[in-house]
């Protein structure tokens, strides 16, 4: 009978997960090859631990937490909120790419609401394909701590619901979201809404120059973001589980404002001094 050794399974704390979850999301690589990496790293450093091997994080990133945003400038938020599609690659998707056959191609949604001042992604949902964007703004702003002076969104967020989630995280939000063609005002006596104000607006000066009013061009920022994410990190989702997607585009996000902080240069005013 074969010698049984009992080896005690190497423990990883979720900071070491996430840390092989980010490289391999930076540098695009398999979970083998990320396994790789991270020894070569840890014996460049002359450190004695060894790194996660690639079923260890596959199986963990499942119930990784979720990764805190990076620091934002403190005040009031300036909150941007949009989404975009994210291709989930799975089996109909290979047998696509290498026979030909034309598959039923499946879709992820990535929410992400960006601090206007720092570009910094503040916060992150991802839902299935079918799940509206009003339904998000809720979840959005709970995973936001610090205090929010304004959202901004565009016109797939108009709508009463979407005001009134907005106004339970506090009275003194400002909102600006373009009405639809077809809006209407609400009717309500009393003191108008901000929806009803936009309307109004928009009926006496026109659209652009409520555009111009209300500072809405700075929605343009997180289509931004959205870009940034596809050309850096990808626009699809290489994960099978839904939880395991969610970890994914969390670690995304997680690189992605790591990416930004790391490459903002630092910009001081100085006065010029005339000799």
């Amino acid at each position: 009978m074969p010698q049984v050794f009992d080896t005690p399974q190497a423990r990883y704390t979720d900071a070491a997960i996430q840390t092989s979850l980010m490289v391999r999301t930076a540098f695009k690589l398999p979970l083998r090859q990320t396994e790789g990496l991270m020894a070569s790293v840890l014996t460049l450093m002359n450190l004695t631990i060894s790194a996660p091997d690639h079923t260890t994080v596959s199986r963990r990133a499942v119930t990784l937490p979720v990764m805190q945003p990076a620091s934002v400038p403190p005040g009031p938020l300036h909150v941007l909120i949009d989404s975009t599609g994210l291709q989930v690659y799975g089996a109909g998707q290979w047998l696509e790419a290498k026979h030909g056959m034309k598959s039923c191609r499946t879709w992820r949604k990535l929410h992400l609401a960006v601090d206007a001042a720092s570009g910094v992604v503040v916060a992150q949902t991802l839902t299935d394909q079918d799940m509206d964007d009003p339904s998000q703004v809720g979840p959005l702003l709970d995973r936001i701590d610090d205090p929010i002076g304004r959202v901004t969104a565009d016109g797939a967020y108009d709508g009463a619901p979407t005001y009134q989630t907005i106004a339970a995280y506090g009275d003194g939000i400002e909102v600006v979201i373009p009405p639809r063609s077809t809006a209407v005002a609400s009717g309500d006596p009393g003191v108008p809404t901000q929806r009803d104000r936009h309307l109004a607006m928009i009926a006496e000066q026109g659209r652009l120059s409520w555009q111009v009013a209300t500072d809405y061009g700075q929605r343009s920022l997180v289509e931004t973001t959205m870009g940034r994410y596809k050309a850096l990190i990808g626009s699809r989702l290489r994960a099978r589980g839904f939880a395991a997607q969610q970890t994914e585009a969390a670690i995304g996000v997680a690189v992605l404002n790591r990416m930004l902080v790391a490459g903002r240069p630092n910009s001081v005013r100085v006065q010029r001094v005339i000799a």
